[in-house]
């Protein structure tokens, strides 16, 4: 795990990093909650969709100015080289950015990490495996200290992963995740063991790091996504009740909170998807969404053109659908939230948050005796 504060010189251990969240309003983890993230000893990720040379770039301009403000920029470099005289000139910044290749133009993002440098470009939803080799080249190129993450949901293909690219880490996402997916998984507690097994089984690829993801919201969770052979964990549902984070409305927030029994009331459906009008998404992806009225009416048979109509009716009331308007928790518009949403219960700072679950996580190994 040293290895990774070498990388990431201003991260603590265990190491946390918030999800690089999306949304079809724009994404929930923006500037401020990477920013907080970062400057707790995490590694604070900006969420994109598709609008990558607008939107993406200026969260990645307000992130340099918030660190800079607060003297969290330019940091130690990453390694020992440098490009050139100034030793701040090709400092990364410590901030990553998520793109999904199913979605976003390469061209754009390649632009984008040539003019701002994060510490981690992270691949996720690729339409084919080995568009995550192409990916991983041309950042490579256009910002050698970037490093590169990739988000896989089953061993085989993180071994293909593995061997096509050779990402500096894998996040291993298990199926207890919130948002999207693999349709097909397994939970991290088995999934995370057999991919380590399976780089070393297949082609010795075990110096990628693994950072776990999927249902960890405390330290708990960190310390057994640890003890299970991950150098680091990725929470995405907790920060859902972070005070820095970009949502639609206040109402989602309000179901994240008031949900409990997350194996019961959240579900992976594709009708989440479907609910927008053409499901964009790889065929082997789906997403986990608190259980809405949407979703029970696919369920029940009430087919996808009508609850399609009744979601988007819903959406111009002032709840925008995620309540009925008369108090009712939960409405049409989709809440993505994982399986550990019964464990969220306040909000706080999200740096708070990145810090109870590093400590927590400590307090478990030092007081673990066999």
């Amino acid at each position: 795990m040293s290895l990774l504060t070498t990388t990431y010189p201003w991260t603590s251990l265990p190491l946390i990093c918030n999800a690089p969240m999306g949304g079809y309003s724009g994404p929930f983890a923006r500037s401020p909650l990477a920013v907080a993230v970062t400057q707790a000893g995490g590694i604070g990720f900006i969420g994109t969709v598709a609008d990558i040379k607008g939107e993406t770039a200026q969260e990645l301009t307000k992130a340099r100015d918030l660190l800079s403000a607060s003297g969290h920029y330019p940091p130690n470099q990453t390694d020992n080289d440098n490009d050139n005289d100034n030793d701040n000139a090709d400092a990364v910044l410590p901030i990553g950015v998520g793109f999904l290749p199913c979605l976003a133009a390469l061209e754009d993002c390649i632009e984008v990490v040539r003019a701002h440098r994060p510490a981690v470009v992270w691949f996720f939803a690729a339409r084919e495996l080995g568009d995550y080799a192409v990916w991983t080249r041309a950042m490579r190129e256009v910002s050698p200290k970037s490093r590169v993450w990739v988000q896989v949901g089953s061993v085989a293909a993180a071994v293909e992963v593995a061997g096509a690219c050779e990402p500096d880490v894998l996040v291993v996402q298990g199926i207890d995740a919130g948002g999207h997916a693999f349709e097909k998984g397994a939970g991290v507690i088995s999934l995370v063991p057999e991919v380590g097994d399976a780089l070393v089984e297949r082609g010795g690829k075990r110096e990628i790091a693994l950072v776990a993801a999927g249902g960890i919201v405390d330290g708990r969770g960190v310390a057994a996504a640890c003890a299970l052979g991950a150098s680091g964990v990725v929470m995405g549902t907790r920060f859902l009740a972070s005070e820095e984070v970009s949502l639609p409305h206040r109402r989602f927030r309000d179901v994240v909170l008031g949900t409990r029994d997350g194996g019961q009331n959240t579900v992976r459906a594709k009708v989440f998807d479907e609910l927008m009008g053409v499901n964009v998404w790889p065929e082997v992806y789906d997403g986990r969404s608190v259980v809405t009225e949407s979703y029970v009416d696919v369920k029940s048979g009430k087919g996808i053109e009508d609850v399609r109509a009744l979601f988007k009716e819903a959406e111009k009331g002032e709840e925008m659908g995620f309540g009925d308007g008369k108090g009712k928790a939960v409405g049409r518009a989709t809440v993505w939230a994982g399986t550990g949403v019964g464990l969220v219960n306040e909000v706080k700072p999200a740096g708070e948050i990145v810090r109870e679950a590093r400590e927590g996580a400590r307090a478990i190994f030092s007081r673990q005796k066999f």
